[in-house]
Formats: C-alpha cells, sequence, structure tokens
C-alpha cells in the first residue's frame, strides 16, 4: 500500500516537474487557456451559483434556530453567515463540486487521448504533452476558480440574507449590520489562498490521473473517479494544512 502510495506521489512530482521544465511557446497556451477557463468558468457558474445560495440561507436558518431563547443579538447571523462563508464555504464547498464536474471531465480528456494514441503522436513530433496538456488547465483553474469562489461567497451570504428576512428570523438592517461587524480583511486573504491551492490540486490531480491511465473504458471510467476521490482527500487535507499555517 505505501509502496504504490509513494510510486503515484513520485509520478506525480515527476509529471509536474516535466510540465514547467520544458515550456512550449506561450502561443501554444493560449487557445487551450481561454477554452479551459470558459470551460471551467461560464460552464460552472449557474451550479456554484445555486450551490452558494442554497448553503448561505441553510447556515441562517441552522444559527438561528441556535439563537432562540439566548442573549446573543440577532445580528449575528449576518456575522457567522458571512465569516463562514468567506473562510471555509465558499472556498472548500465551490473546489469539491469542481472537482466532481471539471476534475472528472479533465481526467476523462486526457485519457482519451492517451487512449487513442493522440499523445504518443505528439510526443513524437517533439511536443512537451505534459506542458501542452496540463499547463493551461492549471492556469486557467487558478485563474478563474477564484472568481468563482468569490461570486459563490457573494451568493451565499446573499442566500442567507433572503432566508433570514423571508423567514421572518431577522430583519434587513440587523442583518446588514452583522456583515459591517467585526470584519478582517485577512480572512478574504484566506479565502483566496485556498481558492488557488485547490484550484491547482482538483487539476494536476486530474490530469495526472488521465495522462497515465492504461486499459479501455473501464480504465478511463475508473480513472475518472479516482481523481474526483484524490482531490477531494486533498482539497480537505490542504484546507486543514491551510488552515493551521495561516490561523496561528
Amino acid at each position: 500500500m505505501f509502496k504504490s502510495l509513494f510510486f503515484h506521489i513520485g509520478q506525480y512530482l515527476l509529471l509536474l516537474k516535466q510540465a514547467i521544465a520544458r515550456p512550449e511557446k506561450p502561443a501554444m497556451y493560449w487557445k487551450e487557456m481561454m477554452r479551459q477557463m470558459n470551460d471551467i468558468g461560464i460552464g460552472s457558474l449557474i451550479i456554484v451559483c445555486l450551490i452558494s445560495v442554497f448553503i448561505g440561507a441553510v447556515t441562517a436558518v441552522q444559527f438561528s434556530y441556535q439563537l432562540q431563547d439566548s442573549f446573543i443579538p440577532p445580528y449575528y447571523i449576518g456575522y457567522i453567515v458571512r465569516d463562514t462563508t468567506i473562510i471555509e464555504m465558499a472556498p472548500m464547498i465551490t473546489c469539491l463540486v469542481l472537482a466532481g464536474k471539471v476534475g472528472s471531465n479533465i481526467a476523462a480528456e486526457i485519457g482519451g487521448m492517451r487512449q487513442k494514441e493522440h499523445i504518443d503522436a505528439m510526443e513524437i513530433m517533439g511536443v512537451n504533452t505534459a506542458a501542452y496538456l496540463i499547463t493551461p488547465k492549471v492556469l486557467a483553474a487558478i485563474v478563474v476558480i477564484p472568481m468563482l469562489v468569490c461570486v459563490a461567497a457573494f451568493m451565499s451570504i446573499a442566500g442567507g440574507l433572503i432566508a433570514s428576512v423571508a423567514g421572518g428570523m431577522i430583519t434587513q438592517a440587523d442583518y446588514v449590520l452583522g456583515l459591517q461587524s467585526f470584519f478582517d480583511p485577512y480572512n478574504v486573504f484566506m479565502m483566496f489562498v485556498k481558492a488557488v491551492v485547490f484550484a491547482f490540486i482538483l487539476t494536476s490531480v486530474a490530469a495526472y490521473q488521465g495522462y497515465y491511465v492504461k486499459g479501455g473504458s473501464i480504465e478511463l471510467g475508473a480513472a475518472s473517479t479516482q481523481a474526483v476521490v484524490y482531490s477531494n482527500i486533498m482539497i480537505l487535507l490542504s484546507d486543514y494544512m491551510i488552515a493551521m499555517l495561516l490561523t496561528q
């Protein structure tokens, strides 16, 4: 088990080294990077917004329930929804969703090229396939996913406002007061750090699974599944490590 784990870690690191050690001309990356930014950003916008609205709404409802018969001011609902969303929910939930949607697609795309021997053909022509296939996807994700996380944070806070006011739990003025109370810009910095790290993980791990896939359609499906599972595990692990490092 540990032998296989260390083997895959080493192979993953060597693939990343290959992707950045001998980059291709920037013109080769531009079109692919724009396509990936469109697929990851625009293609995922609706699902990210929908999930974020309900996360904010549920957080507001649950915290309002906890405040019943307590001496905590009701405007704390807005404060808790804001900080919970910015620090944890927006980056983590968004990237877990994208690991399932984007990660499996990347693994299937690169794995299909490996099975059809497109990668072998490009290598014969002297193309650094690791750089050409993986680097544009990673760069596109690092640019677009923090934007999606920012949108997710806004939609989650808006969802909490809608649920709180519509449910009669709190007035709009109190909710806005909670949003403005005890604000620390450092939390936003943490959100973007997590977004960038998670974006790198979900794209590079998925690309690794697809790049080294062997066999037929069954193995390709397994590689797509493993890309999602391993990405989620790495995102959760890195979330804990970032929280430990940035909150000391």
